[in-house]
């Protein structure tokens, strides 16, 4: 709900009615306007220079650059670094300097499974534990070798692919068994329906043959036909890197010494085949978008817009770059907006989520939620969670939140999550302008003022009663426990 607050001076009346035509690139920005509500108009002012230049037509032209011009951007891939470079430049239009972070990553397994049935690649996950192949991988027959017991396997299955039936016993025992019948490699495919196939984990063991899962729907495209042959590589990368890009707004308007800083971030990485528009084209857009507006707009405090690389191999990119902070940064950070997943279009994803490590109503989500008041916004969750680069800065002790697109009811992300299908046709412009109008007056209001009793992260907003805003998540809504 919005209150109406009676402009007392006439000077904050005549700057107030010359607020709202700033160009781009115009410059500095006065700030002599009296934070109150135009009559007929929801938020304030200040709120109205976020919401009517943020501009979700860039958004999504973002979004489809990088979903559908670049695809999936696996950490420490070409495509990752093409979409590091889209970003700088972009940046860089907007009249940034811009920096970029390089560090090591780890090395993984990357794995190809052709079949004669098409000239399209199965999508597969590796199972942990499983062997690598030498050169052109393993070639052969697929043979059904039923739920993979001992018993399973027909003579036949020596030198080729044995296809197994996920249930009944570990992926492990369906390996090693495979393994004594003399396969090859082993194609194990789900036993329900899903839109990617599950991760083999092999309980430590290290198996001596490449072993992978298929979804249920592809085993059975496997089994449809007979002869069919298929060819399985499963390689090492090594010795690779990623990158994080970072641009600063530094504060305009009367001097600041010792600025407090502000971190508006989203990573670009995205999994394996997947085009990631939601997981995270979605949050890079936006915050390219505060980027954009932010520029010429005076703050009391430093903005810095970071873009994460290689989240989705653990949160590398953000741990790094809080690791390479002084120890005058942390001191000065006041705290961290993280996006991620903020545009999907899943009719039950009604609620933006605010995830907080702690689940205390930190300063972020007392910034966010009195910008839903004041733009009569009812979709906040304060939120139990970690999962996203938002962990690394409240590692340091810095105040951070994650905003996130969840089901109320269940908190369940949208069901094509880190699959194939995250495509831009999944994505909802008009949430996006939700996201964008909402987090960016949030962040606005905070980094543009000096908030009395808050000084950086060192008060932490802790004097609210938690149990009346913490939604805890049952991990078993989104973590599968079958073998």
């Amino acid at each position: 709900m919005t209150k109406k607050i009676t402009l007392v001076f006439l000077g904050a009346l005549m700057a107030f009615s010359g607020l709202f035509a700033v160009p781009q690139g115009a410059g500095v920005v006065s700030d002599s306007t009296a934070y109150a509500e135009a009559p007929g108009k929801s938020g304030s002012a200040f709120d109205r220079r976020i919401t009517e230049r943020f501009d979700s037509d860039r958004a999504m032209n973002h979004i489809s650059h990088l979903a559908e011009e670049i695809g999936p951007r696996v950490a420490g891939t070409d495509e990752e670094r093409e979409s590091a470079d889209y970003i700088q430049g972009e940046l860089e239009q907007y009249g940034y300097e811009v920096s970029t972070q390089e560090f090591d990553i780890a090395d993984r397994l990357e794995g190809h499974l052709q079949t004669s049935l098409s000239d399209d690649e199965l999508a597969i996950r590796i199972g942990t534990g499983s062997a690598s192949t030498d050169g052109e991988g393993v070639s052969g027959q697929v043979v059904h070798a039923g739920l993979g017991y001992e018993d399973d396997f027909p003579a036949d299955v020596e030198g080729n692919i044995a296809l197994i039936e996920r249930g009944e016993f570990s992926f492990w025992e369906k390996a090693a068994n495979a393994t004594e019948a003399g396969a090859a490699g082993v194609i194990i495919y789900d036993n329900a329906e899903g839109l990617v196939p599950p991760t083999p984990s092999l309980g430590g063991n290290e198996a001596s043959i490449p072993v992978v899962a298929v979804t249920q729907a592809d085993g059975e495209m496997l089994l449809s036909e007979d002869d069919v042959t298929a060819s399985l590589r499963i390689s090492a990368v090594t010795d690779q890197t990623s990158q994080n890009v970072i641009a600063v707004k530094e504060p305009k308007g009367k001097p600041v010494e010792d600025p407090e800083i502000v971190y508006v971030t989203a990573h670009y990485d995205s999994v394996p085949y997947s085009p990631g528009a939601s997981d995270n084209a979605s949050g890079t857009s936006v915050v390219l978008e505060f980027a954009r507006i932010m520029e010429a707009y005076p703050t009391e405090k430093e903005i810095r817009f970071i873009f994460a690389g290689a989240e989705e191999i653990g949160l590398v990119g953000s741990r790094y770059y809080v690791s390479q902070l002084s120890d005058d940064e942390i001191n000065r950070s006041a705290a961290n907006f993280n996006l991620d997943m903020v545009g999907t279009n899943w009719e039950n994803a009604t609620s933006l989520y605010v995830n907080v490590v702690d689940g205390a109503p930190n300063q972020v989500w007392q910034s966010a939620s009195a910008a839903a008041e004041r733009l009569d916004n009812d979709t906040l969750v304060l939120f139990e969670r970690g999962a996203s680069d938002h962990v690394a800065f409240y590692e340091a002790g810095i105040d951070a939140a994650n905003f996130i697109r969840r089901e109320p009811e269940t908190a369940s992300l949208e069901p094509w999550y880190h699959t194939p299908f995250d495509t831009i046709d999944k994505i909802s412009q008009d949430r996006i302008q939700e996201a964008g109008e909402l987090i960016g007056s949030a962040i606005y209001d905070f980094a543009r003022k000096d908030i009395p009793g808050q000084n950086g992260n060192k008060n932490r907003a802790k004097s609210m009663n938690t149990k009346d805003y913490l939604l805890n998540e049952d991990e078993s809504l989104r973590e599968g426990t079958r073998q």
